[in-house]
């Protein structure tokens, strides 16, 4: 029997890329999705096309009710999500406060109630500058975490913790992926816009792979 592993699964290209890493790891995936009131949760319907297709058993958990609590982020107030590449300041207000150590917490207790060893999520480089949770010394320290926090050990596995956009994009390529199955763009409009910070790393790593993003854009 396969050893069971839970992947937080968002819809975007880095998780969709780890996903399939599991899968083609040899590993039993869980993928767990979350409704976190965020403006683009057009992700979660891509998500869902995608576990449907591979037949990987799916959770989407709601979890808006949270939003009285992790305030002040553009990607789940009413505030305009900003344009322009992450590196620049204006980008910090996408930042939703200590997401990612919610969502690790709960994809941790799924790991436990399915006695799974393992939870894989994409943080990456290119999400350091500006996501203090997606840094190496925040993964290890939740690692250090998960691995005493319960009677079950469970490892929180990243194998693009060091690499680029570009470079996870370049794996998935290899892999024969099809990145028109992701969603990226933090407005959830029908095409991508082409403008926030979202795009503008994904279409950089298209680039810098010479290739064609598959999606439809504004601009």
């Amino acid at each position: 029997m396969s050893e069971k592993a839970v992947v937080v699964y968002s819809g975007g290209m880095d998780s969709f890329t780890v996903l399939n890493t599991a899968i083609q790891n040899g590993l039993d995936v869980y993928a767990l999705s979350f409704n976190y009131g965020q403006k683009h949760s057009k992700e979660l319907e891509v998500a869902a096309r995608v576990c449907n297709e591979l037949g990987v058993t799916h959770k989407v958990v709601d979890i808006t009710a949270i939003n009285s609590l992790m305030a002040n982020s553009s990607l789940t107030s009413d505030a305009e999500i900003p344009e322009g590449h992450y590196e620049d300041d204006n980008m910090k207000s996408t930042v939703v406060p200590n997401r990612n150590m919610v969502l690790l917490s709960m994809a941790i207790a799924y790991a436990v109630s399915l006695e799974a060893g393992k939870v894989y999520y994409g943080a990456h480089s290119g999400d350091h500058h500006i996501y203090p949770d997606c840094r190496p010394e925040f993964v290890e320290a939740m690692n250090a975490v998960s691995k005493i926090a319960n009677y079950q050990s469970v490892e929180i596995v990243t194998p693009f913790l060091h690499s680029s956009k570009g470079e996870i994009l370049k794996a998935g390529l290899e892999m024969n992926l099809n990145y028109a199955n992701t969603w990226t763009c933090y407005n959830g409009r029908e095409k991508s816009c082409g403008k926030c910070g979202a795009c503008y790393e994904r279409l950089e790593a298209f680039a810098e792979q010479g290739t064609t993003d598959p999606l439809d854009y504004e601009v």
